[in-house]
């Protein structure tokens, strides 16, 4: 089996597993060549470490009973996506919207700002420039389509 078609796998099954949480969704699953598996799930009101422990334990012995991988030779790491992963779902804008994000579009541009709306092509970001009296606000529409990536901003 190749790799395109296990992470297919592994994606149905952890469909199949999360199936049962309505606010739960699969952003990714990576396999790395030393058989590293990485399952990356989110929830439109945040997961907790215990419910990813479940998952990672459930969808382990599925994987070693099943002998998905052959020898049994593998790791697993079921998580949410961290900060520093970019956004990759439409879901996922949608439960961010009010945090600041860093925008790289498809020209290399940077836009920041505060996400506002999330349509079904495009997003809305609200940034500020300047201060005090010369403080301006101006709002960016970037469709999906010209996002490179996009990264939430931590700010203080």
């Amino acid at each position: 089996m190749n790799s395109e078609s296990q992470i297919q796998a592994l994606e149905q099954k952890v469909e199949a597993l999360i199936s049962s949480e309505p606010g739960f969704f699969l952003v990714e699953v990576k396999i790395k060549p030393t058989n590293n598996v990485k399952v990356f799930i989110d929830a439109d009101q945040g997961i907790s470490i215990d419910k990813l422990v479940q998952l990672n334990r459930k969808l382990y012995k599925d994987l070693e009973e099943n002998s998905f991988f052959p020898g049994g030779d593998f790791s697993l790491e079921v998580s949410s996506p961290g900060l520093d992963e970019p956004l990759k779902m439409h879901r996922q804008y949608t439960k961010n919207i009010g945090r600041y994000l860093e925008v790289l579009t498809n020209e290399g541009e940077k836009k920041e700002g505060k996400l506002l709306l999330v349509k079904e092509g495009e997003i809305v970001l609200e940034e500020e420039k300047g201060k005090n009296k010369k403080k301006e606000i101006v709002q960016h529409t970037i469709p999906f389509a010209a996002i490179k990536t996009t990264r939430i901003q931590i700010k203080f």
